[in-house]
């Protein structure tokens, strides 16, 4: 089925959108879901393949799966991770070729399952746009082996951010192969420029946050601050910082802090007398992060390596003000929606909460504004988005980008 536009033109354009994984599931499932879902509402037409649908969207011009039998799930793990990723790619460069020539504009693709998907739309002279999450991989690893090691601990084996070669290869090239990168923060595009990639081939694009239903803020009515942290308890999210930051700040006296998010527990046991402290509470994995940020005052997140962290966004739109980190990738502006920090500067992290503490004029000035900021933060603002990343490249390019690394 031929589209009526062309990406560069404007108009109707037709994706060929590749995802490896549960699409709709929770977390990278549902940022996947809300890009088609975004794509699908603004009028384009989308052919979906996924390993297996967990929510579907309607209206898609084609649906294929790659891990599902008679629409039951086959998890990774029974044909080997790797393998059901290979066999993912496979299966989606069979429905790049199948499309008769000019049917597809743009072939959308997510990490580790796109070397011949991304070579089947270089062979039709379709541009593809791998999806980067997080920052350059090779980054990735560093920044957890070097905070791993600062605090006594070995990076998780198996884990997504623990150094593995065969892995970083694969990435490697996909990044090498792809038209175009598409990066969700100015975090991740510095880590690519930082390895002699093109700032042409970086296309920046955002991810959003459109609640079900309006948010209401719920004020606690206690004395002080409440700060949640939102996110895995390991070194890479920088819980200790957060902690630190709040023990040695004003805010400690007469606030809390809760902490919200699954737990490592090497790392649990290297911040337990932290979390000990009076007014700090270890709560778990929450089945509702925006009504916790819409009871709190601010969200603490110094990450230590991000892509673009989607609570940031969720914090902005429940009208908690975000305390993040420079590594975070949160859409905002720095003393307008939020306050920023470098990776790492406790002592920054700590006047800022003492700031808060202490005006509260500040606080409700900052929230004010991030709330504000919320039809920014939407997943139909990254949509639109989205489409501006395709947008610079049309079919007749693909080849000529595709190698446009510096050196």
């Amino acid at each position: 089925m031929a589209s009526t536009g062309s990406a560069r033109g404007g108009g109707r354009i037709s994706i060929l959108y590749s995802f490896p994984h549960a699409f709709g599931a929770p977390g990278i499932g549902w940022t996947a879901w809300n890009q088609v879902n975004e794509l699908v509402r603004a009028g384009h037409e989308v052919h979906l393949v996924a390993a297996s649908i967990s929510r579907p969207v309607p209206g898609l011009a084609s649906v294929a799966t790659s891990l599902a039998i008679a629409g039951r799930r086959v998890p990774h793990r029974v044909m080997g991770r790797d393998r059901a990723l290979a066999w993912h790619d496979r299966v989606a460069a069979r429905a790049v070729l199948r499309h008769p020539l000019g049917a597809v504009d743009v072939v959308h693709v997510w990490p580790l399952a796109a070397t011949r998907t991304i070579d089947a739309a270089r062979r039709r002279g379709i541009p593809s746009f791998r999806e980067v999450p997080n920052t350059h991989t090779a980054n990735a690893y560093e920044v957890v082996a070097r905070e791993s090691a600062r605090l006594g601990l070995t990076p998780r084996a198996g884990a997504s951010h623990t150094a593995d070669p065969r892995r970083l290869a694969t990435e490697e090239r996909e990044w090498s192969t792809a038209t175009g990168l598409l990066v969700p923060s100015e975090a991740v595009a510095a880590t690519f420029l930082e390895r002699g990639y093109h700032h042409a081939r970086l296309r920046r694009h955002r991810y959003g946050c459109t609640p079900a239903a309006p948010v209401v803020r719920r004020e606690h009515g206690r004395a002080g601050l409440t700060a949640v942290f939102l996110g895995r308890v390991e070194p890479r999210k920088g819980l200790h910082h957060a902690l630190d930051a709040w023990i040695a700040s004003t805010a400690s006296r007469d606030g809390r802090l809760l902490v919200f998010g699954a737990v490592d527990a090497e790392y649990l046991a290297v911040v337990a007398d932290r979390l000990a402290h009076p007014g700090i509470e270890l709560r778990g994995v929450t089945p509702a992060p925006i009504e916790e940020l819409a009871r709190a005052d601010v969200l603490l997140l110094p990450s230590l390596e991000e892509g673009s962290a989607l609570v940031t966004y969720e914090a902005q739109v429940a009208g908690c003000v975000p305390l993040v980190s420079s590594a975070a990738g949160a859409l905002l502006d720095h003393d307008v929606h939020g306050l920023v920090h470098e990776a790492g500067d406790v002592d920054a992290l700590t006047a800022q909460l003492d700031l808060l503490d202490r005006s509260p004029e500040t606080l409700h000035r900052l929230r004010d504004a991030a709330m504000s900021h919320a039809p920014e933060l939407s997943w139909e603002a990254a949509g639109r988005s989205l489409l501006a990343a395709y947008g610079r490249s049309s079919a007749g390019e693909a080849g000529e980008e595709a190698h446009a690394d510096a050196a």
